[in-house]
Order: structure tokens, then sequence, then C-alpha cells
């Protein structure tokens, strides 16, 4: 589970490429059912972004905080 929460857009990339070569090699599948797993993913993919984004936000937060105190270690 720590994976899945680490490296979100990873396994989304590869859900992407599995799709397109399922819809690719199976072409006997029913459009409705390949177009309903493109929606599913490209809605999975706006949770990847906000997960990122969650990431993104924290480490920033973390920057901050390191710049307050970098200041009192310069050697004067």
């Amino acid at each position: 589970m720590e994976f899945v929460r680490n490296h979100p857009a990873r396994i989304y990339a590869v859900a992407v490429a599995a799709l397109a070569l399922v819809a690719h090699y199976r072409p006997e599948l029913p459009s409705a059912l390949v177009l309903g797993l493109v929606a599913a993913v490209l809605g999975t993919g706006e949770a990847v972004q906000r997960a990122e984004d969650r990431k993104t936000a924290v480490a920033g937060a973390g920057d901050q905080l390191g710049d307050e105190h970098q200041a009192d270690e310069l050697p004067a």
C-alpha cells in the first residue's frame, strides 16, 4: 500500500499502457466497454494529479521551514 501512495503516477502509466494493449490486441471488445475504461482511467488521472499536487505542496512547505532556519546558520 505504501508503494501505491508513493508512486501513483507510475501505476497510472502502467494501467493506461495495459488498456491500450488490450484494446489493440482484442479488437472484438465492445466499444462501450473500452470507452468506459477510458473514462475511468481519465478520472483516475485526476486523482493521481491531486495526489502528486499534495506531495508537492508538502515538500514545498518543508522547504519554507528550512529556509527560515537556514539564515540562523550562516556565518557572520
